[in-house]
């Protein structure tokens, strides 16, 4: 596995290097006919995700834990939820916070609203809902509960497709298991290096207005190797130090950056848009969850927001849900759906409404951060900040905050692949993480030179296609691992017992 991922994954370098133009046009074709034909599947599977996690939550399988009976979580909850934050998405709280809700103000979805007013900016902040909230870590969340408990509690190795065995039998330990792995492997690295550039280019944005430095592609490379030798060394002192002191540092600093922006910024109307985008959001949910494109015009937009951001957490899941497992030994089904479906999507909602909306209303008010967006998406973000007292402090303390998002982030990718490629310990060796910890950073940096990271986001989008079945398979397993947990096997010896008490001839008669 180790040695077929590494063969592939350099074959794919080596074709956006070497002939970028014919890569775009096979991805290009590829995404065209995919989002055509298929791309409804991206929101059917998504939308039942939601559903299978609160059916298992409210559930009678809500109290079996992700270990033994007596497990209790390595982590308290703060640190736990902070790691989930952090290493999950954390680059796209400031890369997409401002630029998307600003981007759907200005072109509302569907054009479902008139550009530029209240109703656009209600529909702003549902579409990023939908893009960011309860869909997007319902995914995470069937991967993680899937092989939290395939390994803490069955003790199988941390890997995908042993827990696909309920379904496909005998198949995951010959080579269709093992390109289930390999696959899991190329679809986490394509998924983080389109990560890495989008934070780069924060970064690059950040330090421009800070420094004045330029953000050219020379200074992108630079940032992406200095983080990348952060985040291995982070990588190689482990979970229980590295990615859970950054995670914690970068959520109360997140934290306090929110909370200015809303004591500091249009506060009323950033209160005011919150409810009344909840909701709407959960009124038409599941209008908006099934909407598909009625035009070529209605599709080519799905192919930039809608698709690319399910497409992208479903290519994200392996990696995600193969992290959340680390992290979640001994938390209940009930914690682990609260904790990784229910607060993370509030958090975001409020992330979401408190940058986006005060964009929002500060372009109402003539401050021009629509158009700013518009010439330069990366610049979005400060934008908004230049227009709230101490922007110099405020700018410092995001760049800052992308650059642990970007370490914490790509900390946990270099875990998980070292794992998927060392046979699922949860333990992989230093020499290996680093391996993973080098390979991800000159991915991003060739690329990012190839100019492939808008290849790699149709390729993260075309990788989704096959985690489309793979995330259906896992829960149908996951229901049917769990209806054959000891603990109701017990449960169903005593009932039957109680049954066979009352039977003809029990009460004496």
């Amino acid at each position: 596995m180790f040695i077929a991922s590494i063969a592939l994954i350099v074959a794919f370098v080596l074709w956006a290097s070497l002939s970028p133009a014919s890569l775009n046009g096979v991805m290009t074709a590829s995404i065209n006919w995919a989002t055509g034909s298929v791309g409804w599947s991206y929101l059917i599977v998504t939308l039942l995700s939601i559903g299978l996690l609160l059916y298992l939550a409210f559930s009678r399988y809500g109290g079996i834990r992700l270990g033994s009976n007596d497990a209790r979580p390595e982590y308290s909850t703060w640190a736990w939820l902070a790691m989930i934050l952090s290493a999950v998405m954390g680059i796209g709280l400031v890369s997409y916070g401002v630029a998307e809700p600003i981007s759907h103000f200005l072109a509302p979805p569907h054009a479902l609203a008139e550009p530029e007013t209240m109703n656009a900016a209600v529909l702003a902040m549902q579409y990023s809902f939908f893009d960011w909230g309860l869909h997007a870590w319902a995914v995470f969340g069937v991967f993680g509960l899937a092989i939290g408990y395939s390994t803490h509690r069955k003790g199988r190795p941390g890997l995908v497709s042993p827990m696909l065995r309920p379904v496909l039998g005998k198949l995951v330990d010959g080579w269709f298991g093992k390109a289930i792995d390999i696959f899991a492997i190329i679809a986490t690295l394509f998924g983080t290096t389109t990560s890495l550039g989008l934070g780069a280019s924060q970064i690059a944005e950040g330090l421009n207005r800070i420094l004045g430095l330029p953000t050219n592609l020379a200074v992108q490379i630079v940032i992406i190797a200095v983080i990348t030798v952060l985040f291995t060394l982070s990588a190689l002192s482990g979970v229980n130090k590295g990615i859970k002191y950054i995670s914690e540092i970068t959520m109360g600093l997140s934290a306090l950056l929110a909370v200015y922006v809303f004591v500091m910024g249009p506060t009323n109307f950033i209160s005011n848009l919150f409810f009344r985008s909840i909701g709407q959001y959960a009124s038409e949910f599941f209008t908006t969850s099934l909407i598909t494109p009625s035009t070529p015009e209605d599709l080519q937009w799905m192919q930039w927001w809608t698709y690319f951001m399910m497409a992208w957490w479903l290519s994200w899941g392996a990696f995600v849900g193969v992290f959340l497992a680390k992290i979640s030994k001994g938390r209940t089904v009930r914690q682990f759906v609260a904790g990784v479906l229910l607060v993370p999507s509030l958090v975001f909602f409020a992330w979401f409404t408190i940058f986006g909306g005060a964009a929002i209303k500060m372009d109402m008010d003539g401050a021009g951060i629509g158009e700013a967006t518009t010439a330069n998406i990366n610049s979005a973000f400060f934008t908004m900040l230049d227009q709230l007292p101490l922007s110099e402090v405020t700018a410092v303390l995001t760049v800052l905050l992308v650059a642990l998002f970007f370490i914490s982030g790509a900390d946990a990718n270099t875990y998980v692949l070292s794992m998927l490629s060392s046979r699922g310990t949860l333990t992989p060796s230093k020499p290996v993480l680093t391996l993973w910890g080098l390979l991800t950073g000159l991915c991003a940096v060739l690329l990012l030179a190839a100019g492939g990271l808008a290849a790699l986001q149709q390729a993260a989008m075309l990788s989704a296609l096959p985690f489309t079945i793979i995330v259906a398979l896992l829960g149908i397993s996951l229901i049917l691992e769990l209806r054959k947990d000891p603990e109701f096997e017990l449960l169903r010896h005593a009932r039957l017992q109680d049954i066979s008490r009352q039977g003809p001839g029990a009460d004496g008669h």
